[in-house]
């Protein structure tokens, strides 16, 4: 039995706690751009709260999760996180969502409390308290690309993406990569949330008139499913190289899977990752929550360990905003995220190398 509590935001904030719990604002995407990805990112958390909880929650409380959904725009998200810090409703934050509202929910949380932040980010610093777990874009990419270029022989890259902070942050260090690598950039676009879907034909002319023969895609959620979707009805599929640094399995279940050979992604984790602790953690999901509970993918698997860090950080009584990062280095001793880069195979992956980040 899952030993988790979910708290409404409005309940956070209205009613008294239950066993004087400690409470983790949780702000992951139940809409919007990464809706497609909130099941599984809340099922990690849930998990990683279960675990925590059995071994006696935070300092002899439970662990709860006060859930905020992180897939609206970055003002309201923010305004919903300001809300629960104002009246003492939180005690840490953690979250899985996109850069420009973790940019967002930084300047409401910074100095105030501890806010871990999970995905693949833009890079750059960051604000007393608020500590960045996943990888930047030179971490996700800096071996990816250069041996995609080489393996099928790429000269003309084209980078497409969502225009927004991590994307640009993307498409300036892929540049650099695949000049270094001897290819060149020959297109970059960047398209708002949502608009892929009407947009996409001038798009697929411009990839066809450029000549490229390999595309970057910082598409996410829903938008990246999508264009894949619009590239397999061109036949572009077949022709171009295709690397994603969002492309996790719920986002190829939506496409209906690929079978071309040339779809690959770069990410942190994968379902079918044989390392031991990856395989221990599906089934310890797959026990609790059952055969068909949602896949953990990178999103989640990150969010899970955020989770887990920040306990150990509140047993060593480490949440202070101003000494955050460096508890947390001498907790995680030196180690970088690792990324490891897998051909979508069908409905999966097949993981090819990796990490690559260590």
């Amino acid at each position: 039995m899952l030993d988790a509590r979910l708290v409404d935001p409005l309940d956070a904030l209205h009613l008294p706690r239950e066993d004087d719990a400690f409470r983790v604002g949780l702000v992951v995407p139940q809409s919007g751009p990464l809706g497609l990805t909130g099941p599984s990112a809340l099922d990690g958390a849930l998990l990683a709260a279960h675990e925590i909880n059995a071994r006696g929650g935070i300092h002899d409380r439970p662990l709860d999760l006060v859930l905020v959904d992180g897939g609206g725009e970055p003002g309201p998200v923010s305004a919903d996180v300001a809300r629960l810090l104002d009246a003492g409703a939180l005690d840490a934050l953690a979250g899985c969502h996109t850069s420009d509202v973790h940019r967002a929910v930084e300047t409401v949380a910074a100095g105030r409390i501890a806010y871990i932040y999970t995905p693949p980010h833009e890079g750059g610093t960051r604000r007393p308290g608020v500590l960045c777990t996943g990888t930047d874009p030179n971490g996700q990419l800096a071996h990816a690309l250069p041996q995609l270029t080489e393996h099928h022989a790429l000269r003309r890259w084209a980078l497409i993406g969502n225009d927004y902070i991590w994307p640009r942050s993307v498409h300036r260090t892929a540049t650099a990569l695949a000049t270094r690598a001897g290819a060149r950039i020959v297109l970059e676009r960047r398209l708002p949330f949502g608009t892929v879907e009407r947009t996409v034909e001038p798009l697929l002319d411009a990839l066809r008139t450029a000549r490229a023969d390999a595309l970057l895609l910082s598409l996410i959620g829903r938008d990246l499913v999508h264009f894949n979707r619009a590239l397999r009805r061109s036949g572009l599929d077949r022709r171009l190289v295709r690397l994603s640094g969002a492309l996790e399995e719920n986002g190829l279940l939506a496409l209906g899977g690929d079978d071309t050979g040339t779809l690959y992604a770069a990410m942190p984790s994968f379902a079918t990752l044989a390392e031991e602790p990856r395989q221990l953690l599906a089934e310890r999901h797959r026990a609790l929550c059952g055969p068909w509970a949602p896949v953990l993918d990178a999103y989640a698997v990150g969010l899970y360990e955020g989770l887990h860090l920040l306990a150990a950080l509140a047993d060593r009584h480490a949440l202070e905003p101003n000494g955050l990062s460096r508890a947390a280095g001498r907790l995680l001793r030196g180690e970088r995220p690792g990324v490891h880069l897998a051909r979508a195979e069908g409905l999966g992956f097949a993981v090819l190398s990796g990490p690559s980040a260590r």
